[in-house]
């Protein structure tokens, strides 16, 4: 009877042995960690105890640097982490602290470096003299970093040396050193728009065809020329298939002047582009950007035919708002999702790792507005 009722006794289910004197957790968190201000950063601790499985369960807190931080508690000893987003850059520490259930403390730490994040800004159809216009919207990209974009028709009403000149450096030109130039159909209202070549230089590209790459980030960046030939086969065209094979890059954005789909009424949609758009279509490009109608519009992700496509489309922005005068809509094209010829603007977009953000800004304390985000394919 009395071993009976010793097994008995030993089969209760008690509180946890008390921990000796000498047990404490160690917190491990790693390397230093490098991301950019937006872009969310996780931080992975390794938490061991010198009491084994009965230290537990375990407290821990990562404080991030910037005022905020992240509690949570975990029951087996092992990994744990929490994820966070800087919204400016700097320099922070990260402090990572794990307490056992008997207050036993461990402490560790790394620095987390925060890059700016990646920001493009810009319009097309700019420098129209005699208006104040491209002053106002150079005035916006005073306000935002980054790198500032040109849609084409950037000096008007040739794009000649005077144009440019008198009609868009006074302005934009302010902005020169760190803008990637597009050209429109004005600058070639100069023979080989010559004076668009000369006045950005090796920033505009190889002037025998004005289209050209580069890359941000994480971002790849095409700047195409659609006053040159732009058909299946065409020389553009077979360079457009070879620069996305050798860029397979997440996210991919593309810029020329005359839009593939609009509800403008002074140029609409027009099919020349099309063969470029049916490239990053199958490359899975994310955005196209474009102008010559002089108004904003969004459309939703789509396929080369205009059929809606949210999951593989692209979205294309037509952001004819640099300075000359705004053109009325008409019948509204399929998937256009936001519109305004109330006002000039910029389009800013913030292109981080996997996703990207817009926001229309416009000039003269305009009521409308339009932002949004999507991720890449």
């Amino acid at each position: 009877m009395l071993l009976a009722a010793a097994a008995c006794a030993g089969d209760r289910t008690g509180p946890p042995p008390p921990l000796g004197p000498s047990s404490a957790p160690s917190i491990e968190v790693g390397a230093n960690v490098r991301t950019r201000a937006g872009e969310p950063v996780t931080i992975a601790a390794a938490i061991a105890d010198s009491g084994g499985s009965s230290a537990g369960p375990w407290t821990y807190t990562l404080s991030w640097g910037d005022g905020a931080s992240t509690t949570d508690s975990i029951a087996t000893a092992g990994t744990a982490g929490a994820t966070h987003t800087y919204a400016a850059e700097g320099s922070y520490v990260v402090r990572a602290q794990a307490t056992n259930r008997a207050g036993g403390r461990g402490v560790d730490s790394l620095s987390v470096t925060v890059d700016p994040a990646i920001v493009i800004a810009g319009a097309g159809d700019i420098g129209a003299c005699g208006l104040p216009f491209a002053a106002a919207t150079a005035d916006l990209l005073d306000a935002i970093p980054g790198t500032v974009f040109t849609l084409g028709d950037n000096a008007y009403p040739d794009g000649s040396a005077a144009d440019f000149a008198n009609c868009y450096d006074p302005f934009w030109g302010r902005h020169k050193a760190r803008t990637r130039p597009t050209a429109g159909n004005h600058e070639y209202n100069t023979p080989g728009a010559a004076a668009y070549f000369a006045y950005f230089g090796s920033a505009a590209g190889d002037p025998t065809t004005g289209y050209y790459s580069y890359d941000l980030g994480d971002w790849h960046l095409i700047v195409l020329n659609s006053n040159i030939g732009m058909a299946a086969g065409s020389t553009q065209e077979s360079w457009l298939r070879s620069d996305l094979q050798a860029h397979p890059s997440r996210c991919t954005l593309a810029m020329w002047h005359h839009a593939l789909f609009s509800s403008g009424t002074n140029h609409a949609s027009g099919l020349a582009s099309l063969p470029l758009f049916q490239a990053l279509y199958a490359a899975g490009a994310e955005l196209v950007l474009v102008g010559h109608e002089h108004n904003y519009e969004r459309f939703a992700p789509q396929s080369p035919t205009g059929t809606l496509d949210v999951s593989g489309g692209i979205r294309e922005f037509v952001v004819g708002t640099g300075g000359a005068p705004l053109y009325a809509f008409g019948t509204v094209a399929a998937n256009s999702e936001a519109r305004s010829m109330v006002d000039h603007g910029v389009l800013r977009l913030t292109l981080r790792s996997s996703s990207y953000a817009w926001e229309f800004r416009a000039t003269g304390g305009s009521a409308f507005t339009d932002s949004g985000s999507g991720t890449c394919h």
